[in-house]
């Protein structure tokens, strides 16, 4: 009895270990569930349909954004996966959760909602997002990734998610006339008080935000432009969210 019951465990243990390396050969090749790629400078772009109109400028543009971070790599070289019939984008979402995209290891973007680049949109559920700004914050997830390497990125470093993710809410959304740390305050003070539950801010471009991003993105603006912190220095900070948040706040309303 109990040598059969080790040679299942052992079956078993060879069967999760073979699926886990399948998932992980398909993460890092999505060429095995695309029919094509197509080079666009630094960016490789796997689709299964014809490139859509205006991806070119998109992805320069989110390059010229993503070059003003501090991890920022002329070496690094990123591959984009259309959600254009191929199952890796659902695939990943699967196993990293439900988004709009996801940036993951120090390469890898896959968008996930349906996208326009001639509008420059993707929209997911009814919701539009501005699509060099999600390509620009999944890219600087990337950037990140392959500084800090896996040990100390997310999930496995568990780092606050103020701080991952208002990095690249910070590098992506500060092209785009949101340079006013007061007047983002502003904007997102008066959002909830018009709606307290409202899931999103509308921006000047008809897109969206979370609030829950928008304000990770005033903490990290607060941080490296009114502070003058290098992303590194808030990684190492150990000042808790909340205090971050009150002295933010104190610096908005000095008269208070």
């Amino acid at each position: 009895m109990k040598s059969k019951l080790l040679k299942w465990t052992m079956r078993l243990t060879l069967l999760i270990l073979l699926l886990f390396g399948l998932l992980v050969l398909i993460v890092l090749n999505p060429a095995l569930l695309y029919s094509t790629n197509t080079q666009i400078g630094k960016f490789t772009v796997y689709h299964n349909k014809a490139l859509p109109a205006g991806i070119k400028l998109r992805l320069t543009d989110a390059d010229n954004i993503i070059v003003t971070s501090e991890f920022y790599d002329t070496n690094l070289k990123f591959d984009i996966c259309l959600n254009d019939g191929s199952p890796y984008p659902a695939l990943m979402e699967v196993f990293l959760g439900k988004a709009f995209a996801l940036g993951f290891t120090s390469n890898k973007i896959a968008l996930c909602g349906n996208t326009d680049f001639a509008a420059n949109t993707m929209k997911v559920n009814g919701r539009k997002w501005n699509l060099t700004q999600l390509i620009a914050h999944e890219a600087t997830h990337c950037l990140v990734f392959n500084e800090l390497g896996f040990w100390k990125s997310n999930p496995v470093a568990n780092n606050p998610l103020w701080k991952w993710e208002g990095y690249p809410e910070y590098v992506s959304r500060k092209h785009l006339n949101h340079l006013s740390l007061k007047q983002n305050i502003t904007s997102l003070t008066e959002a909830i008080k018009k709606d307290k539950d409202q899931w999103g801010i509308i921006l000047a471009d008809s897109t969206i935000a979370p609030r829950t991003y928008f304000n990770y993105w005033n903490m990290m603006q607060y941080c490296m432009d009114v502070k003058k912190m290098t992303y590194q220095q808030v990684l190492s900070d150990t000042k808790s969210e909340s205090l971050i948040q009150s002295e933010m706040m104190i610096w908005y309303y000095p008269e208070e």
